[in-house]
């Protein structure tokens, strides 16, 4: 189903993140990402930080996705390899960096004004994939722009008139050469986050003076928003009145977005978008299973981060099951709950091709602002080739080869 148009030559040098001439000092300070959301806790208005942090109900599936992460135990061989190896990967015919990229998130403007446009610049820089969230701050076209080399994009089920406005999007998509199209299937109805709630974000937003008190306090806050203004749903203004304020925009996504792509109507997107497909929020086999027989050409194993439901198991706990059914029919890709490049080889260990992180790059957009991104990519790919040093893979490819020991794995 991939367009091979779009296929392009692996570069001759991946990015090392030594070459950054600021990592070393950063990492004296912030030398995990726990670091870093230690300090954004700090350095944030708190409905921001809340907003970065927060899941669903008391945070039992955040807690649940980490834990599941930690119970994976790898066993090393050694006499293998005395060098960090090199750890690019190829990701549906294009050459990525890293097997670890910047998961779609909505509305990261909130966390940090100007966040999209800083996730992009890192992704590119670093060259790793960089999904853009439908319901970012910034539009696809000016995403394009900024990150042409690893732009995927992510788009949630808008079927009013017969998906007038997802299937324009697709139009945007392919015109701004986006390489990868993700639709999201695990918002099947909306949940309330709340901590969120609790910090003074609703919808309609409407701030109060202990949020002003906030950002007043926060003066890297404060200046980033007065350089880069309000959040605004940037991909979803053209559809909307010209004279649409930020909550008829908002309004607008509660009318118009909603429920879970049908299996029919994935097949018409397949139809329409021809390069690369992915569906991200598949939990069971069986889900994975239909995937493949409709053309889609990945799958991201993913329960929205803990930030749904906190019933979802861990998808880490359901990858080798999904691997199993899906038998490399497709590329099998995992998110929810990365903190680190350990937890990547965990990922790449039991049969994923690649891992996305979303708070980990809040947390870094929280404590550094502008160079959060790029100092959060440094840390994963260091911590990605020590790791799989440590277990004797000489490349990402190896990681499955290594014995695991995965008390939690989900059998179906």
């Amino acid at each position: 189903m991939q367009d091979t148009t779009a296929l392009v030559p692996l570069p001759a040098q991946d990015y090392v993140p030594a070459d950054n001439p600021r990592f070393v000092n950063l990492h004296r300070r912030f030398p995990t990402v726990l670091y870093l959301r230690r300090h954004a806790r700090r350095h944030v208005p708190r409905f921001a930080f809340e907003y970065m942090d927060g899941g669903a109900g008391a945070d039992g599936g955040i807690a649940r996705n980490w834990c599941a992460f930690d119970a994976v135990e790898l066993v090393p061989r050694y006499g293998v390899t005395t060098a960090l190896p090199p750890v690019g990967v190829e990701l549906f015919g294009r050459r990525y960096s890293a097997p670890i990229g910047v998961a779609p998130m909505g509305g990261p403007s909130i966390v940090w004004p100007g966040a999209d446009r800083h996730l992009a610049a890192a992704a590119q820089r670093a060259r790793v994939p960089y999904v853009l969230g439908l319901v970012g701050g910034m539009t696809l076209e000016r995403a394009a722009e900024i990150a042409p080399d690893v732009l995927w994009f992510q788009l949630y089920r808008c079927s009013r008139n017969e998906h007038a406005i997802g299937f324009d999007l697709v139009r945007r998509a392919e015109a701004a050469r986006v390489h990868v199209l993700v639709l999201t299937a695990d918002v099947p109805v909306r949940t309330t986050r709340p901590r969120e709630v609790a910090a003074g974000i609703t919808s309609p937003f409407r701030p109060d003076l202990r949020m002003f008190a906030g950002i007043l306090t926060s003066p890297g806050y404060l200046r980033s928003l007065w350089k880069h203004g309000q959040p605004r749903f940037g991909n979803l203004k053209p559809y909307t009145a010209d004279t649409a304020n930020v909550d008829d925009v908002a309004a607008f996504v509660r009318r118009e977005m909603g429920g879970a792509f049908t299996w029919d109507e994935v097949a018409r997107y397949r139809e329409r978008w021809k390069r690369p497909l992915v569906i991200k929020g598949i939990l069971h086999p069986a889900d994975a299973e239909r995937c493949v027989s409709l053309g889609v050409d990945g799958i991201v194993v993913s329960n929205h981060g803990g930030r749904q439901v906190e019933a979802l198991p861990a998808p880490i706990d359901v990858l080798p099951a999904i691997t199993r059914a899906v038998g490399g029919r497709a590329t099998v890709m995992l998110d929810s709950g990365v903190r680190s490049g350990l937890d990547v080889v965990r990922a790449l260990a039991l049969g994923a091709e690649a891992a996305f992180a979303g708070k980990a790059f809040l947390w870094g957009l929280g404590a550094l602002g502008a160079e959060g991104p790029l100092h959060v990519i440094d840390l994963m790919i260091e911590e990605i080739k020590s790791s799989l040093g440590q277990i004797g893979a000489l490349r990402p490819a190896q990681a499955p080869a290594v014995t695991v020991r995965h008390p939690g794995a989900l059998h179906f």
